[in-house]
């Protein structure tokens, strides 16, 4: 499937962010305006093709998580944080045996 549309990855920045952990992700999304709940997913967590009533960013602290949206495939590293617009098809799951902190974030 083609499209002009691209995942929209942003990535932790240390010198403005701090040191990254879970407590200044949720600050850095409280001050983005956004509600979070954190989550741990385990080795072998799949979520396969869905879509969201309303935009997300979703982000993680550890592990590796890999997103696909518009046909493209990122693997997310602790500090990133992706856009996931409302009523977009996506699917994402675990990469590797180390557990993933995810925060599901909304406003």
């Amino acid at each position: 499937m083609s499209t002009d549309k691209k995942i929209n990855l942003l990535k932790w920045k240390q010198e403005e962010d701090g040191f990254l952990n879970d407590n200044a992700m949720k600050a850095k999304l409280d001050k983005m305006g956004y509600r979070s709940v954190r989550y741990v997913f385990h080795q072998g967590t799949d979520f396969p093709d869905h879509t969201h009533p309303m935009t997300k960013m979703d982000t993680i602290t550890t592990g590796r998580f890999s997103v696909t949206m518009y046909g493209q495939r990122v693997v997310m590293e602790p500090g990133d944080i992706i856009e996931v617009p409302k009523e977009t098809v996506h699917s994402a799951e675990v990469v590797g045996s180390e557990p993933v902190v995810f925060f599901d974030s909304t406003k």
